[in-house]
């Protein structure tokens, strides 16, 4: 169900609105949008990254599979904030923490399906797309953006596993409704913008690293597709790919990963009821 809205969340949304909103016409919701513990693709965001990323994820727009066209705008963040689980630890070692948000929904005739499957758990991982001012590796500190260093994500050196910890969060641009997590625990798939160029950086470098990512992606989201492609031939086929054809080929990956969840659940429920066929 909706959460209630208090006058002061109310008083924030009408912050974003043109005209004012009253509680009968908005659905509210919170969502997980990313934690510090450590991801399938070896990262994780810093204790002080999420507190940053707290405050530039307040007013930004909630869309499907990061696709910016207005229609696909589906949600608003008005508030964030940085929740403790005291209880809980991180791979490595660190107090649980997760970047946790608020976000509103006008009720229009359109949007009552969405709304009810955002209340019904179906949808509810997102994807954050942000940039990042330094990649760290946990073994030596060496920042992957300056050069990095000859660790290896997933390696351990002298007992110590190796990481990257993303920092100083430069800006935040969305967040997007997803079918496929990369974050165990916050349900998040990571997207990094390039950065601008900064004094003592390398525009190769940096495209070279998003290259990297956009592949990670590729693979990651061909495990959810039919037909089925070894893990060699979508990897062989993303290196002959150009970066705009590998954020092209990406997006249709998510499209169909999301269209096959679909059908996965509605055969899930046909063998429930006795009317699965063969």
């Amino acid at each position: 169900m909706s959460e209630t809205v208090s006058g002061e969340e109310l008083e924030k949304i009408n912050g974003y609105a043109r005209e004012p909103l009253t509680e009968d016409k908005v659905f509210v919701f919170r969502v997980a949008l990313c934690d510090n513990d450590i991801d399938r693709d070896g990262e994780k965001f810093s204790s002080g990254a999420l507190e940053k990323l707290a405050e530039l994820f307040k007013g930004r727009t909630g869309i499907f599979d990061h696709d910016p066209k207005s229609s696909k705008q589906t949600a608003r963040i008005f508030d964030t904030w940085v929740e403790t689980l005291p209880e809980k630890t991180t791979t490595d070692g660190e107090v649980y923490r997760r970047l946790m948000a608020k976000a509103y929904m006008v009720r229009t005739a359109s949007n009552g399906d969405l709304i009810s499957e955002i209340q019904g758990g179906i949808k509810k991982e997102v994807s954050v797309s942000c940039t990042m001012g330094k990649k760290l590796c946990s073994v030596c500190g060496a920042d992957m953006y300056k050069g990095g260093c000859d660790h290896e994500k997933g390696g351990e050196y002298c007992g110590k596993l190796c990481y990257h910890i993303l920092d100083e969060p430069l800006d935040a641009y969305e967040w997007s409704f997803v079918a496929v997590p990369a974050q165990v625990n916050a349900g998040v798939t990571k997207r990094f913008a390039l950065r601008e160029k900064h004094e003592g950086t390398d525009k190769s470098y940096e495209l070279a690293l998003a290259r990297e990512a956009f592949e990670k992606d590729v693979l990651r989201l061909s495990y959810f597709c039919k037909p089925f492609m070894s893990a060699k031939c979508v990897k062989e086929l993303a290196e002959l790919m150009t970066v705009t054809e590998l954020i092209d080929f990406r997006g249709r990956l998510e499209k169909q990963a999301a269209e096959n969840e679909e059908v996965y659940k509605a055969e899930r429920e046909s063998f429930i009821t006795g009317d699965y066929k063969m």
